[in-house]
């Protein structure tokens, strides 16, 4: 090892966090999921425990996180929702998407009230279409009409939509824009 590189080990801090993109092929195991994000720390060698001076400092233990697509929506939702808040003019349509549902809320957050609420699980869904397999466009778009019947009979005309970290796209669309076309205004 060369003197400055040794140099540049030994000012390093004791402990090192680096984020990197992974494939399957790199990590060798069919766990992961292409496109996932790998957190690495390294814990270093604290200098007390090096018996010489000309000894490079090497890492004890690599340990790594993965960050899931899961906490990846929600740190987009916890980004979203410092922007997003119900008042009770303007209550927020806070959406959540399971793989079997679709839930729906009309929440002012002022009083920590939800106001109006519609799902695939409610009997004007459940009883038209059949949700063994997930919710799909079709189905959002029902729900979409079903919240927006239900805000307009309790005088809501305008709310803030939340997409509760989700793109822009597909089910959330579909919801968005049926709720559009049946009265309420976001």
């Amino acid at each position: 090892m060369s003197h400055s590189s040794s140099s540049l080990v030994a000012s390093a801090p004791s402990t090192m966090a680096a984020t990197a993109r992974v494939s399957p092929a790199m990590v060798g195991s069919s766990s992961f999921v292409s496109g996932q994000r790998l957190c690495f720390k390294m814990n270093m060698m604290p200098s007390s425990a090096m018996a010489c001076p000309t000894t490079t400092r090497r890492p004890s233990f690599i340990e790594a996180k993965v960050v899931t697509r899961r906490e990846n929506r929600t740190f987009r939702h916890e980004r979203l929702r410092k922007k997003v808040t119900g008042t009770p003019e303007r209550p927020r349509m806070s959406v959540f998407r399971s793989n079997k549902h679709l839930y729906v809320q009309v929440i002012d957050d002022t009083k920590m009230h939800t106001l109006a609420s519609a799902s695939t699980m409610q009997k004007p869904v459940s009883e038209e279409f059949d949700c063994s397999s997930g919710p799909t466009v079709d189905v959002a778009k029902k729900v979409g009409e079903v919240i927006a019947k239900s805000c307009l009979e309790k005088g809501i005309t305008r709310v803030a939509f939340d997409r509760g970290g989700y793109p822009y796209h597909g089910r959330i669309e579909a919801l968005a824009n049926a709720a559009r076309e049946n009265g309420l205004e976001f």
